[in-house]
């Protein structure tokens, strides 16, 4: 007799939040004056959150997971337009203090930067994964195998 064990469907949309949020992190803590303890700190926020986009990329098909990846860099192309102008003069015309504002800001470009990168890296994963699987069954179809038939 098989045993079923109920699994608990997780929420992709929540893994996404929480690597954006672990991004934001890491982002956050490199803006100012970084030492050493912030830097492993950082690190680890940014490992955390590629942890939690490589189980959302897990969940999703790949049509979706290229979509994500393509608006998340026309995000990040949208947020890098912001460094072409200066954080601190973009911080300097929002309301609050302009140290407050360029850390949001560069926690802002990290989350963009390092989403986009992971989700497309994940994307190219499962890209040559299958290009390997194709190959491979299209060489057994041929006769092509590894194996010898005599």
């Amino acid at each position: 007799m098989l045993d079923v064990i109920p699994t608990v469907h997780r929420s992709k949309q929540r893994l996404l939040a929480v690597s954006l949020v672990l991004f934001a992190g890491a982002g956050a803590a490199t803006a100012g004056d970084v030492g050493p303890a912030t830097t492993v700190g950082a690190t680890a926020l940014a490992v955390g959150g590629v942890y939690c986009v490589a189980q959302y990329a897990d969940r999703v098909s790949r049509p979706e997971l290229a979509r994500l990846s393509l608006g998340l860099w026309i995000g990040f192309l949208g947020v890098a337009g912001l460094h072409l102008v200066g954080l601190e003069t973009v911080a300097g015309a929002a309301p609050g203090t302009t140290a407050a504002g360029v850390r949001s800001l560069s926690a802002l470009t990290w989350t963009a930067l390092l989403l986009s990168c992971s989700a497309t890296v994940f994307l190219g994963f499962r890209e040559y994964a299958s290009a390997g699987a194709d190959v491979a069954e299209e060489q057994v179809l041929e006769g092509e195998s590894d194996y010898s038939t005599r």
